[in-house]
């Protein structure tokens, strides 16, 4: 059933600018700035100023799928948000059983070079996409810390990570090495 009118509403928090131009979103805060484009979704996307600024998104004559896209727009803004406010960090551990994984950062951490994976002598590049700086971890050994903004960003690359150590032609119920993604989130301030 169509509904003839659906919206979500998303306060603005200080110190935050954001503004929309034909589904074009820009979000500036102290970190720096996202813009995204939905021009794909067929949304009526306001932005009304008073005390506080607010987003509006609406849907007419929407089915479900339609009105879905509401929320995910939604999220989409929040993690804009959090990303020029916050940032957003992923933690990746290297597993091995025998063979010591050796993860060289490059390119004062845009790049990750990955040698020794079950001891095969091919060497695996891995570039960070815009905004993702990868880093090694001081506190645990064996764990890359990803840092951005954009969580699309830093989420492509952490999986391009993940990716690329994949186990081929052996039973992976046995050979279970790799480097996964321990912890995600946004950037936790030392306070």
């Amino acid at each position: 059933m169509r509904d003839v009118l659906q919206t979500e509403e998303l306060d603005i928090p200080e110190g935050i600018d954001v503004s929309v131009k034909s589904r074009l979103i820009t979000v500036k805060g102290p970190r720096g700035t996202l813009t995204k484009n939905v021009r794909h979704v067929d949304m009526d996307i306001r932005l009304i100023k008073g005390k506080t600024t607010k987003v509006t998104l609406a849907v007419w004559q929407g089915g479900r799928k339609h009105v879905a896209c509401l929320r995910t727009i939604k999220s989409l803004i929040t993690n804009m948000i959090t990303g020029v406010t916050k940032g957003f960090q992923y933690k990746m551990r290297s597993v091995y059983a025998h063979f010591p994984i050796n993860c060289i950062i490059q390119e004062s951490g845009r790049a990750l070079e990955i040698r020794n994976f079950l001891g095969e002598k091919t060497v695996r590049h891995v570039n960070m996409l815009d905004g993702v700086l990868v880093a090694e971890s001081k506190a645990q050994k064996d764990e890359l810390i990803l840092e951005g903004n954009d969580i699309d960003n830093v989420s492509q690359s952490a999986a391009s990570i993940h990716g690329i150590c994949r186990v081929r032609n052996k039973d992976i119920r046995k050979f279970l090495d790799g480097i996964y993604v321990s912890e995600k989130g946004a950037i936790k301030t030392d306070e």
